[in-house]
């Protein structure tokens, strides 16, 4: 009978991988916490943290979810993936940022590259000698910008 147990929970869990794969959060989310009653594998935990805080708002749960993923598991890339975009949604873009590159350093992860990606690295200041938030270089920086030299 337990073996039963884990063999569906196994089972919602690569549903919810999928659905998770094809943008569909809630189907995920329910079908990660049908698996969790079945069988509570905390290798999920990341992924129901990133889904409680993507669909319910939740972002405190669930970057608490994917650290405690994290302790037990340092050296997988997909939790560094999701507690990056946990971070994004709680505006954290540096730490995101610093996760995300930990998590490449990990084991090599096209999404993890993708998000890296998307989310680009800043050009120098106009005038580098400067601070970077002083007006001079923030505005010289916007009228190049607007112009197409930068």
């Amino acid at each position: 009978m337990e073996q039963v147990l884990m063999e569906s929970a196994e089972k919602e869990y690569q549903r919810a991988r999928k659905a998770l794969d094809s943008g569909n959060v809630m189907a995920a989310l329910l079908l990660l916490e049908s698996a969790l009653r079945h069988q509570d594998n905390p290798q999920w935990h990341a992924m129901l943290g990133y889904c409680i805080a993507k669909e319910r708002g939740q972002v405190a749960r669930g970057l608490e979810l994917c650290r405690a993923a994290l302790e037990q598991y340092p050296d997988n890339a997909e939790y560094y993936y999701f507690y990056g975009r946990l971070l994004l949604m709680a505006g954290q873009k540096a730490e995101a940022v610093q996760a995300l590159r930990q998590g490449f350093a990990c084991g090599e992860s096209s999404s993890i590259l993708k998000l890296l990606q998307e989310l680009g690295t800043r050009k120098p200041s106009p005038i580098r000698w400067l601070r970077r938030n002083n007006p001079l270089n923030k505005y010289l920086g916007i009228l190049l910008a607007r112009i197409g030299l930068r």
